[in-house]
């Protein structure tokens, strides 16, 4: 099997250049994938344009729309009522009451009105973001290509940083960084999920909907995508933190019982970084906090059962020693 697609034994010997030839390699692999991906991304951009916009559209409400959109809106009324009137005085034209030149005077009119009517636009849009200058919808098509090209990319740059730093640890160590790499994509991908289908739409809708008559809520393409993956990013990273809890107990530093103790003081850290974290709004914050605060119990959990585990294990270890000096002595 080639060099990039499996680690090296922790029990080979590879010189410098041999580590190099092998970063060179994966590193090959990575761009490689980023660049397929890619590809395939841009291919698809119109469906992860779709995507990415899916969250503005809880803002398409006659309170929370944005002012292109309520113009749109009043010209489809409008053109409904155009509508209505010509197909009224056709109606009156064609009436045995009417003289012949009122007929064809009203006939005329109508027509006028049905005219003015296909002119305007038949349905209200969807509540899409704007672009401004000449370039900007390429270069931002290019970017949300790019973001997801690295999120689909993320299990093999996972497995290519795994694969290179495997050499250096210990077969112990190697039985706890490869449960880290996988459930760090998994948990990081949980938070992603969990992001666009209950924060993003609240957010947005909070954000846009304050004030919403004071102002003409235009929603920028580029500054609505930043926002959108900065906080997928932030919640998917802060998602980890049942790995770094597991990682601080690992190193002796913390373990059930004091997480337990200090919970009060780790939920205020909880909704300290929360509010830190993008859209710094009550309703973002409190949405980013709750999950947080259930993944800090459930870490509890975890680290109480892994300390109970590690005391059954001291306890056999003390037992063997003890059964051995016995056994010794006499």
């Amino acid at each position: 099997m080639p060099k990039v697609l499996r680690p090296i034994g922790h029990e080979d010997r590879l010189s410098i250049v041999d580590h190099l030839d092998e970063l060179r390699s994966r590193l090959i692999v990575c761009v490689s994938a980023l660049v397929v991906v890619f590809a395939f991304c841009f291919w698809q951009n119109h469906v992860l344009l779709n995507i990415v916009n899916k969250p503005l559209d809880g803002t398409n409400s006659s309170t929370h729309a944005n002012h292109l959109s309520g113009l749109t809106s009043d010209s489809v009324k409008e053109r409904r009522a155009l509508t209505n009137a010509g197909d009224l005085i056709g109606q009156l034209a064609r009436s045995s009451d009417i003289s012949l030149p009122d007929a064809a005077l009203l006939a005329a009119a109508g027509n006028q009105l049905t005219v003015a009517a296909k002119a305007l636009p038949s349905t209200t849009p969807s509540n899409l973001p704007i672009t401004i200058g000449v370039g900007e919808p390429f270069t931002t098509t290019l970017k949300v290509c790019i973001y997801f090209a690295l999120l689909l990319t993320l299990p093999i740059l996972l497995y290519e940083l795994y694969a290179f730093t495997i050499p250096a640890l210990s077969p112990q160590e190697r039985g706890v960084a490869l449960p880290v790499m996988l459930a760090a994509p998994f948990l990081f991908l949980i938070g992603v999920v969990f992001t666009y289908f209950v924060v993003l739409p609240a957010a947005i809708d909070f954000l846009q909907g304050y004030n919403a008559n004071q102002f003409n809520a235009l929603v920028q393409a580029s500054t609505l995508y930043s926002f959108e993956v900065l906080t997928m990013a932030a919640i998917g990273l802060a998602f980890q933190m049942p790995i770094g809890l597991l990682g601080l107990h690992r190193l002796g530093i913390i373990n059930g019982t004091t997480l337990t103790r200090h919970w009060r003081y780790a939920t205020v850290i909880i909704a300290v970084i929360a509010a830190a974290m993008p859209g710094a709004d009550p309703v973002t914050t409190g949405l980013e906090t709750l999950p947080l605060v259930i993944l800090f119990l459930l870490s509890i959990v975890m680290l109480k059962i892994a300390d109970r585990r590690d005391a059954r294990r001291a306890a056999a270890e003390l037992a063997r020693l003890v059964e051995a000096d016995d056994v010794g002595g006499s």
